[in-house]
């Protein structure tokens, strides 16, 4: 009972505090202009199930790919132990799927789980390899500072932890079962009494020589390792809502609101477009009062609440794993950009103003922005606008979306563009063409052929 009562309490306070987490981030979420992408849900959903579910775009990197899933299957199906480990701790029961599904088809899935847990230590260790003493470049980078690189191998380390614990509950299990009904009930073990096995585990099998064989040592090995678990879940559930790792919840919706035209295809700005159509129609009233509510449109963005929602929720997807900046041109030559560090400085920057306004109102401004507090012009000019980045992150985050508007900003409300692109939009212009030439002169190469 008392177990019970302190598991109750605990299952309780991890969903408060998750709950109060996950509004947190999408009261930030909110921070951003509203937009409709609520169409063409056929196809939306066919995207998310083949880059979220089926993680096509992992292939790119086949080895990492493999590794991935391993970890990514196990996580989805070792769930369902948990959903029994959750049911034991709230009624005091023990192994209660074993009398739901029958022995043999319960030592089996166990069985498998165990496989999945082996598989799951093997593909972290092999991530902690890579990144610690491979010391792959696209780990590295000035974004990359102590907590980012820190956040990986904590979760690393942890799975395996995490993993090694439920093999050595089932071995203490295995052996406590193996001593029989009344051995167990002599022991005041009477609840472990309704489990019998006629082979150990498949996994866990080979750690049972190496516990002992007193039913009061192992009860208190497997009870030591249940709770160590089921609290590292619980810690999980709570850590992923402030690490990289957030993403295995919003890989889906992200994906599925993923930008379905062409890549290369931008966006109208809305307050430029009623600019033009004010100048197209001839029945337009130039000086019409807006709406009483509506707020005057900044031309691109200045600070996250300029973006997008869908915008700032692909900075909570990004992952960190760097094939955006990997495969950025800008970045291989050496210069500022690094489309990682712009979804990282988005999250940090809607994390940032989110908690104020939530102290300090809804109306409250810091005197920051997300342009040179976070994010310098010279990283955003270094953009080729090519969508490399686009095209290697696994779970459809835009970052050149973000750098665009932002570059919006600086050229139409800070007048703050390169002294070669003010030069190309004088020419445009003036001269209704890039180049420094009259039109009047545009056909002169005629008279010279």
């Amino acid at each position: 009972m008392i177990s019970s009562i302190i598991f109750t309490v605990l299952l309780l306070a991890t969903v408060f505090v998750f709950v109060r987490r996950i509004r947190e981030i999408k009261s930030n979420i909110n921070l951003g202009r509203d937009i409709d992408l609520s169409g063409n849900s056929s196809e939306r959903w066919a995207t998310m199930a083949r880059v979220a579910l089926g993680q096509s775009k992992m292939t790119a990197r086949p080895l990492a790919a493999f590794l991935h899933v391993i970890v990514y299957v196990g996580f989805i199906l070792i769930n369902i132990e948990i959903l029994e480990i959750v049911i034991d701790g709230l009624f005091g029961t023990h192994r209660v799927l074993y009398s739901v599904i029958g022995a043999e088809a319960y030592h089996f899935f166990i069985s498998v789980f165990e496989v999945l847990a082996l598989l799951v230590i093997v593909a972290c260790l092999a991530f902690l390899v890579r990144r610690n003493i491979g010391k792959l470049k696209r780990f590295t980078g000035k974004e990359m500072t102590t907590w980012p690189t820190s956040d990986a191998n904590i979760i690393l380390i942890a799975e395996c932890l995490l993993m090694f614990a439920l093999l050595t509950m089932n071995a203490a299990d295995s052996n406590l079962f193996a001593m029989g009904a009344e051995v167990l009930m002599a022991s005041g073990l009477d609840h472990y009494a309704h489990v019998s096995f006629d082979s150990w585990f498949w996994v866990s099998g080979f750690l049972t020589g190496m516990l002992p064989n007193d039913p009061m040592a192992l009860f208190y090995i497997e009870r030591a390792c249940w709770w160590f678990h089921i609290i590292g879940i619980f810690a999980f559930l709570v850590y992923v809502t402030y690490s990289k790792h957030f993403h295995i919840i919003l890989a889906f919706p992200n994906t599925y609101y993923s930008k379905l035209a062409p890549a290369g295809e931008f966006n109208n700005l809305e307050s430029v477009k009623k600019e033009v159509e004010l100048m197209m129609d001839p029945n337009a009233d130039p000086f019409a009062a807006p709406a009483p509510d509506a707020a005057p449109q900044r031309f691109g963005a200045k600070d996250v609440n300029d973006l997008t929602w869908k915008q700032i929720m692909e900075s909570y997807t990004c992952t960190e794993c760097g094939r955006c900046t990997s495969e950025c041109p800008a970045n291989q030559t050496g210069k500022l950009l690094s489309p990682r560090k712009i979804m990282m400085d988005t999250r940090d920057r809607a994390e940032e103003l989110g908690k104020l306004k939530r102290e300090k109102g809804a109306d409250f401004d810091d005197g920051k922005s997300l342009i040179n507090d976070y994010i310098t012009p010279e990283e955003l000019w270094a953009c080729t606008s090519c969508n490399a980045c686009t095209q290697a992150c696994p779970v459809n985050i835009n970052p050149l979306e973000i750098i665009v508007d932002l570059r919006r900003y600086l050229v139409m409300e800070e007048s703050a563009a390169p002294a070669e692109l003010n030069g190309m939009f004088t020419n445009i212009e003036n001269n209704g063409a890039p180049w420094q030439f009259a039109q009047a002169d545009r056909l002169n190469w005629k008279d010279e052929a």
